[in-house]
């Protein structure tokens, strides 16, 4: 598949939902070369052009940065790699235990996901020589160890079926829902999809009927063999698990059968659906250990940018931690957005850092994104008034040298 690029270099965003343009993704997502580390004396000594190009990639680095791990994401990946690679192995036919990922709006859940899921697929084929294990005699079937689909924004049976077969391609034209069901059943199981993502799952509404029926089927496909993941926002509180019930002893959320399984014919091997449910959380600033993380996060944003005038610690040091925090509300995606904004101002301005004074010019909205306010896919931005803020956390005094010096 050919994808059109810039003249920096950069591929065209790829359909993650569609099975030619997550392979794409998959392939080239760490590929993207950050600008060099140049100095102010250096970038002088650049010829006109050459200042130009190098400023579009500056930019360029700042649009893209790279997606860091946090202690709530390394939480994360240890529970969904474990699950995917044990339910992976699986030869037994017993449903596959899936895993929910709740969290608020662009707390980075998404892209997290992805990457986990993405890592799997490349170990996956790596064990396998990059040859489909079970592929029939005499197919060249495309394998697709990993299925990423959204949630249609009015989901029902059919149209949540739909979107799962155009991930692959596959024919949808004048299908009644028990074909669709089929039809999808044998899609996961001739591609070798290992993995079934559900993004936006909250974009169901538990008290319509077709929602209900709609996860009534998606409960369904945990039977074909696969590890369902479904992402969303808030879980718990979306009514999506009012059916279900927490087993103590495993700490899993155990789901009824669905109606789906015995009805269009799929197997049912197991009585009860069981999902982990884990939050991926915004971060927090009330202890050392809190605030020891959200220094860390941004000192390795700050180690992303490329700004002339940066010190060391413009990030990190004396009041800015506690500034960033207050106008982010601790959400990663907000402070994205805070930090990629700031960096083009301070690029276009001459001034060549980010300070507060800088930052505060800046206002962070969220207007025209692609998101489903209604499914809490889009937070609330913190309102910062003049005077007012954290209280200044003195925990880390102690290193004041050196804080003291670049702030």
């Amino acid at each position: 598949m050919t994808q059109a690029t810039t003249g920096l270099g950069l591929m065209a965003p790829a359909a993650r939902d569609q099975a030619a343009g997550w392979d794409t993704w998959r392939r080239a997502r760490h590929g993207f070369v950050p600008a060099p580390l140049r100095s102010l004396g250096q970038w002088r000594a650049m010829t006109a052009r050459e200042r130009c190009a190098y400023d579009l990639h500056r930019m360029a680095t700042h649009a893209n940065l790279p997606l860091l791990d946090t202690p709530m994401s390394q939480r994360v990946d240890r529970l969904l790699s474990a699950r995917i690679r044990t339910n992976a192995f699986k030869a037994k036919p017993s449903t596959r235990a899936g895993v929910m990922i709740s969290g608020g709006g662009y707390q980075g859940k998404t892209e997290t996901t992805c990457e986990i899921v993405a890592a799997f697929e490349d170990s996956w084929r790596a064990l396998h020589h990059q040859v489909h294990p079970d592929a029939a005699p005499g197919t060249r079937d495309l394998w697709v160890p990993v299925a990423y689909v959204q949630t249609p924004v009015t989901a029902k049976p059919k149209s949540t079926c739909k979107a799962i077969l155009n991930f692959y391609g596959a024919p949808t034209k004048n299908m009644d829902l028990p074909d669709l069901i089929r039809q999808v059943a044998a899609s996961l199981t001739d591609h070798g999809t290992k993995v079934l993502v559900l993004d936006d799952i909250t974009r169901l509404r538990m008290h319509r009927a077709d929602d209900q029926d709609t996860l009534d089927l998606i409960r369904a496909f945990m039977s074909m063999h696969v590890t369902l993941v479904m992402i969303g926002v808030d879980i718990p509180a979306s009514g999506l698990l009012r059916e279900g019930r927490t087993d103590p002893a495993s700490g899993q959320s155990v789901m009824p059968p669905s109606r789906h399984a015995t009805t269009h014919g799929l197997e049912a091997t197991q009585t009860e659906r069981r999902f982990d449910v884990i939050e991926l959380d915004r971060f927090r600033y009330d202890t050392d250990a809190q605030i020891t993380a959200w220094t860390t996060h941004l000192a390795g944003v700050e180690n992303a940018l490329r700004l002339l005038n940066a010190q060391p610690g413009m990030l990190t040091s004396g009041r800015m931690p506690e500034y960033l925090f207050t106008r982010t509300n601790g959400v990663v995606g907000l402070l994205e957005r805070l930090i990629e904004d700031g960096s083009t101002e301070a690029i276009t301005s001459g001034a060549e850092c980010l300070t507060e004074t800088l930052l505060d010019s800046l206002p962070l909205t969220l207007a025209g994104v692609d998101r489903d306010a209604e499914a809490g896919e889009i937070p609330t931005v913190p309102t910062r008034r003049p005077g007012t803020g954290r209280r200044r956390n003195t925990a880390f005094d102690d290193h004041g040298p050196a804080t003291s010096d670049t702030a």
